[in-house]
């Protein structure tokens, strides 16, 4: 994985150093909804429990992406690309503690790991994409 900090955003990537033809689909859903209950199970402010548990959303896609170091004195190693907006689009129209994905990567779930549920959200606005139709990861058929 690689993870990379964006605003209050963390951007995780699966396939990208090592290939994993057979698995970058399942690893990530699998990150995803690890991510999700770390997060529930994480209070707040642990000096005023009633505040809660944090919360997250959780969005991924599929697809290739460029990277390169960039930088001359504080050197990072950057994604860019469509695959990129479209993950970030994909998280921004999640909802709270809910897992949400592309179509695109919705078929490689359904191929390496049939085991994951995946519900259709059905078709929604993406800034800059349009609509796309994309599921929610990890839920039955039925809400």
């Amino acid at each position: 994985f690689k993870v990379e900090t964006i605003g209050d955003a963390y951007m995780a990537v699966a396939n990208l150093v090592e290939d994993q033809p057979d698995d970058h689909a399942k690893r990530i859903a699998a990150f995803a909804a690890d991510a999700v209950r770390a997060a529930n199970k994480t209070l707040i402010d642990e000096d005023d429990v009633e505040r809660g548990c944090v919360n997250i959303r959780v969005g991924f896609h599929s697809g290739p992406v460029v990277a390169n170091v960039v930088g001359t004195r504080n050197l990072r190693y950057c994604l860019f690309g469509d695959t990129v907006n479209t993950a970030s689009r994909m998280e921004s129209t999640s909802e709270r503690n809910r897992i949400h994905c592309s179509s695109q990567a919705a078929h490689f779930v359904r191929e390496q790991a049939p085991e994951i549920a995946l519900r259709p959200r059905g078709n929604i606005a993406v800034k800059g994409k349009g609509n796309m139709f994309t599921f929610w990861v990890h839920e039955s058929a039925t809400p």
